[in-house]
């Protein structure tokens, strides 16, 4: 199992290519990509040339860290026709970065609107009409997180319908500051991911179901929004005692592909303190629920 940076408090503060020399300063062996503007924005097509991306790869290989995982972000559930056809070209691109970059896990989100959860889902299946062969022959995993405001939120629904795909490259993504919009049971989607469960990320959040839904105050009353931190453990309302002992009962510590990603992104000011302090946070629990 991987234990991964989300370097994303770093970048209003170091360069792309300062990314893999912070992360092995933290004490981490692994770095998750996520969308930056030199390099995968959201929404957009790769800004990485072949130049960068091998400038990239002598990085990662001079701190002695390794890629875990790359993080993009497209349109290719809609709700435009257009930009999902250009979702489905910057997937291309990005899938040629991460063989080149010898990177064999693609994390991302199903995208879609959840008003139009029917149409968006027809338009994910026929993006992944086209992506699916591609991602099987180039023999990547892409697992996927039912994102809050995607059109998919629910983590027993996103599981179905990654099954519904059929295919052993694809995989699921549990994000702990998601917990309480994936219907706040991780036992039970834990249980039923099974191996698809891939890569979790570990940030806390508050449970905006709490104080008879008051806890959060939007105007004007009844907003569709969805609200969310990413914390340091502890912060928020997560169990994480579940979260870590559920993460055992499915197996995930045992699996030399699994990734765990700190993705702490609420505290800029204290990043290097808080992703040492997540670090050393993980090895405790994984410690705690891994010995008998």
């Amino acid at each position: 199992m991987k234990i991964a940076l989300d370097p994303t408090p770093f970048h209003h503060s170091h360069a792309l290519l300062e990314f893999p020399k912070v992360t092995a300063g933290l004490g981490y062996e692994w770095m998750q990509l996520t969308p930056h503007a030199d390099f995968i924005p959201f929404f957009s097509h790769p800004r990485a040339d072949n130049a960068l991306v091998a400038d990239l790869k002598k990085a990662v290989k001079d701190a002695g860290i390794g890629i875990s995982s790359l993080l993009p972000v497209q349109r290719w559930s809609g709700p435009d026709e257009i930009a999902r056809q250009g979702a489905v070209r910057n997937w291309k691109r990005i899938i040629q970065i991460a063989v080149e970059l010898e990177v064999p896990v693609i994390n991302t989100e199903f995208s879609g609107r959840p008003e139009s959860a029917e149409i968006a889902e027809s338009l994910f299946f026929r993006s992944m009409e086209e992506l699916l062969p591609i991602i099987e022959s180039e023999g990547l995993t892409v697992r996927i997180d039912p994102h809050p405001d995607d059109f998919v939120e629910d983590g027993l629904e996103a599981i179905r319908i990654l099954r519904g795909l059929n295919s052993d490259s694809i995989g699921f993504v549990y994000v702990g500051s998601h917990t309480f919009h994936m219907g706040s049971d991780p036992l039970s989607i834990m249980a039923a991911a099974g191996t698809k469960l891939g890569t979790a990320y570990v940030a806390d959040t508050f449970d905006h179901h709490r104080s008879h839904g008051l806890r959060y105050i939007t105007n004007p009353p009844g907003n569709a929004v969805r609200v969310h931190q990413h914390l340091r453990i502890g912060d928020g309302d997560v169990d994480w005692d579940q979260f870590f002992t559920g993460l055992a009962g499915n197996g995930f510590f045992d699996r030399e592909d699994s990734i765990l990603v700190s993705n702490v992104f609420a505290e800029d000011e204290s990043a290097p303190e808080v992703s040492r302090f997540q670090l050393d946070t993980i090895r405790q629990q994984i410690a705690r629920v891994t010995t008998a």
